[in-house]
């Protein structure tokens, strides 16, 4: 409770902020092209990264599409474009996954704290983008967005949170009013119609602000390093047995979704948490090295995430031993009970609105 007399201060300096932004004190950039801002009001978790790459997959091919975010925990500063020669340190672990699926397909990432000098350096580098995603920028209000998206944890639902430190929300719960979209995120398959009205209710969302329901949905395995299936092949997590046991290695800020998939397959699962963007040591190497050697079990892996693989492989110290024992558990994100409009129809909808009203 000593905590919660900061939140109050906390609040009222963003109260502060907002509003002096919305009565045009402090100045917001609009771009000629289109800026869709995907975004949460708590500290991380939501799936900002995985909803950043369903818009990527399904605006790339009507889109020349540039993506910018601060690039969190890189040890560089100022704006750096992704290219062959950029590692996760140089870039953030998140924008070079991005890089990494999306680079040979035209789409240029980029970081930069500053995101309007982002944008215009991104355009600069690029002219032909005409279409700007920004990942985790909901807060960045110097960039005024055409298309602007909340994410809200199924399980963490932000209408029952508080703002830091007292809990996790980095502004008001009233800031949703400023979305276009709001996204209920890693919900369980069989969601009742019910708790979409609760969520419905508890949100009070305005009548032109849209409320959707996505999932995970886990892809098969793939290893680490390609190069060592030879030595062992990928394994199949429905054919692993109580007699095989698998060792999660997990940095993200939410492992519980993630733990509860690998759980349902047979394998006994033994977990090694890090914290979310952990920088992996020598010391974190050897550590994972003698869990895993103190395992029993006819056939052992390591299994790790999206996320977590992209810093694990550029490693050094990751230990040669393991790396045919390694693999990562890719995710992509997938909409329940989409009705009149999918989340790409409305992104193009608010688009045509927006260049409409330019004319």
């Amino acid at each position: 409770m000593l905590l919660l007399p900061i939140s109050k201060i906390y609040g009222g300096v963003m109260a502060i902020r907002n509003a002096m932004f919305d009565k045009g004190i402090l100045k917001q950039h609009e771009f000629d092209i289109p800026v869709v801002v995907v975004g949460n009001l708590t500290i991380g978790g939501a799936g900002k990264t995985p909803h950043t790459e369903y818009l990527i997959e399904h605006l790339r091919h009507t889109y020349k599409l540039g993506i910018l975010s601060r690039g969190y925990k890189r040890r560089t500063k100022g704006f750096v474009l992704a290219s062959s020669h950029s590692r996760p340190n140089d870039i953030g672990d998140e924008s070079y996954q991005i890089f990494r699926k999306y680079g040979h397909d035209g789409v240029s990432v980029a970081v930069c704290e500053n995101r309007v000098r982002g944008i215009e350096k991104l355009l600069e580098a690029d002219p032909s983008i005409n279409l700007i995603l920004l990942d985790d920028a909901f807060q960045h209000r110097y960039v005024k967005p055409w298309v602007s998206m909340v994410l809200t944890e199924y399980s963490h639902p932000l209408y029952n949170d508080d703002l830091l430190p007292f809990g996790r929300l980095r502004e008001s719960k009233s800031a949703v009013d400023r979305a276009d979209v709001v996204i209920v995120t890693k919900c369980p398959s069989d969601i009742k119609p019910m708790e979409m009205r609760i969520f419905k209710e508890n949100l009070s969302l305005y009548p032109y602000q849209k409320l959707l329901f996505s999932r995970y949905v886990y892809l098969p395995l793939r290893p680490l390093f390609p190069d060592q299936t030879v030595l062992a092949p990928i394994p199949n997590l429905s054919h692993l047995t109580s007699n095989d046991t698998i060792l999660a290695v997990i940095g993200i800020a939410n492992p519980r979704p993630f733990v509860r998939c690998l759980r349902q397959f047979g394998a006994k699962v033994k977990l090694k948490l890090f914290a979310d963007h952990h920088n992996f040591t020598m010391a974190d190497m050897e550590a994972i090295r003698s869990k895993f050697d103190a395992m029993k079990g006819d056939h052992k892996y390591i299994i790790t995430t999206e996320k977590d693989a992209v810093r694990l492989a550029h490693n050094p110290y990751f230990p040669h031993q393991l790396r045919s024992k390694i693999f990562y558990l890719p995710i992509e994100v997938d909409f329940l009970l989409q009705n009149d409009e999918s989340l790409v129809d409305i992104v193009n909808r608010l688009i045509r609105t927006k260049k409409a009203a330019n004319r």
